[in-house]
Parts: structure tokens; C-alpha cells; sequence
């Protein structure tokens, strides 16, 4: 059972700082939770701070350059570069910061990424497909998806981490089974 926020009569419920970190990763088996940090479309990056239990405003993506689908995070992760695991959302409009989305895991595209220290930790980057999805449904495994979209969101990684001065090199996409064992290692790793 889950708790419920009870207001008093007169107050607003209110969620503490860091709430959508401590989500859990899998609620049921092989279902996941993804926080929405920018969506699909977006020119904006959004970044989750536990801290104040908000969105800020990371940076903007270079003049014509947008987010493929929406990006999150999968909540009580913690990977190598100490952020939750990232996740990229297949669904059939976007969504919003903050907006919790279950998905099923297909696959992942494994990475490396150097900061601007020269600092190499492994980054990778889950592919989800809501579980509400109706466009995205008949995808099950990461070969499923055509090599080009693969391509293209390898592609956009390398640039995007480019013009953050960093760089990201993908590695062959993974299927479904790494990507789950990766979120069950991570949440393992947060839990120490």
C-alpha cells in the first residue's frame, strides 16, 4: 500500500524535496518508472534538483537542434557519473518536466563520456517505449527500431555533449536484458 499525502483542511499537499528521485525504478516486473526532464521537441534542457524539488533551466541545445523524444531519468539509479541512469522515452507526443511515464526497456546504447577534466566514466542511455504508447506498442526489442533512428540518437548524444565542451562515445546498442540489468545494478549501487 502505498502512503497518501493528507492535507489539513485549508493546506495544500505538498511533496518533499528530491520526491521523483526516490520513486522506485521497477514498480512491477519489468515495468519501469521514467522522469520526464526535457521532452521531445524541446530546444531547452531541463535538469531535475533534488535539492528544491524543481526543474531548472540546464541550457539551450545550439540554433536548430531539439530533443528527438522526450529524455528523463529513471529514479533511484545512481550511475558512474553520479546521476541517476538517463533515459531516452518513445511515445506519441510529448510530454512535460516532471511528468512520470512507465516504460518498458528495449535496449540501451551503451557510452562512454569524457567531462572537459578529461574524466572517463561510462554514460549510457536507456530506450524506453511507454507503456501507453499506441505508435511505439509493436516494439519489443532494441532491433525492432530502425538502425537509422539508433544512428540518428547516437548521433545527437555526440553533438549535444560537443557543445557542452565533452565527449560521448557510443558503443553497439544493447537489447532489453543490459538494460535491465544496468537499472538493477544502479539502484543497487544508490541503495549503499
Amino acid at each position: 500500500m502505498r502512503p497518501q499525502i493528507s492535507p489539513q483542511p485549508g493546506q495544500h499537499a505538498e511533496a518533499s524535496p528530491g520526491h521523483l528521485q526516490r520513486l522506485p525504478a521497477e514498480p512491477r516486473r519489468r515495468r519501469f518508472n521514467a522522469v520526464i526532464e526535457t521532452p521531445k521537441g524541446s530546444r531547452n534542457k531541463f535538469t531535475y534538483e533534488p535539492d528544491i524539488g524543481a526543474f531548472r533551466l540546464g541550457k539551450q541545445l545550439p540554433a536548430g537542434a531539439v530533443f528527438p523524444f522526450d529524455f528523463g531519468f529513471i529514479p533511484s539509479t545512481r550511475s558512474a557519473d553520479g546521476d541517476p541512469l538517463d533515459v531516452v522515452v518513445l511515445l506519441d507526443s510529448p510530454t512535460f518536466p516532471g511528468c512520470v511515464v512507465r516504460v518498458r526497456l528495449v535496449g540501451v546504447i551503451e557510452a562512454t563520456q569524457t567531462d572537459r577534466s578529461g574524466r572517463r566514466v561510462a554514460n549510457p542511455r536507456l530506450l524506453g517505449i511507454a507503456t501507453k504508447s499506441l505508435e511505439h506498442r509493436p516494439i519489443k526489442k532494441v532491433r525492432d527500431l530502425p538502425p537509422q533512428l539508433l544512428d540518428e540518437l547516437a548521433h545527437f548524444f555526440v553533438s549535444y555533449n560537443a557543445a557542452a565542451g565533452k565527449r560521448f562515445n557510443p558503443t553497439a546498442p544493447a537489447g532489453r536484458k543490459r538494460a535491465r540489468q544496468l537499472v538493477r545494478e544502479m539502484a543497487a549501487r544508490r541503495t549503499r
